[in-house]
This record gives structure tokens, sequence and C-alpha cells, in this order.
């Protein structure tokens, strides 16, 4: 597959990424995060907020491979 095209579908990857992810961590855990006192969720928020960065990661780097 040329690098345009990885460019391409990587690009889609991480825009449906950025969409489904927060989705997900809502219907996983939104009741859960109702419940706990605004000091208890930022940690929460915090460690969530960052492991979107571990597909993403792995698809930049997929995107940059160079071509075969």
């Amino acid at each position: 597959m040329r690098r345009k095209t990885r460019s391409l579908l990587g690009t889609v990857a991480i825009i449906v990424l950025m969409i489904a992810y927060p989705v997900a961590i809502v219907v996983l855990v939104g009741d859960q995060m109702a419940r706990l006192p605004w000091w208890g969720s930022i940690p929460i928020f915090a460690l969530l907020g960052l492991l979107w960065f571990v597909p993403a990661a792995v698809v930049v780097r997929w995107m940059s491979r160079p071509d075969a």
C-alpha cells in the first residue's frame, strides 16, 4: 500500500477514533463517574484523556512507514 493511501486511511481512522473513543468511555464508565465526587473524577478524566494517545500513536506510526 502506498504512503498516500495509508495517510488517507490513517487520517480517517484517527477521526473515527476521536469520535468513537469518548462515546465508548461515556457508555462504559458514565454511570460510575456520575456517582463520584468532583475530586475523585479528576484522576480518571486525566487517565482516560491520555489513553486515546496509544491507538492514535499506532495509527500514526503505521501511516508514516516508508513504501515497500
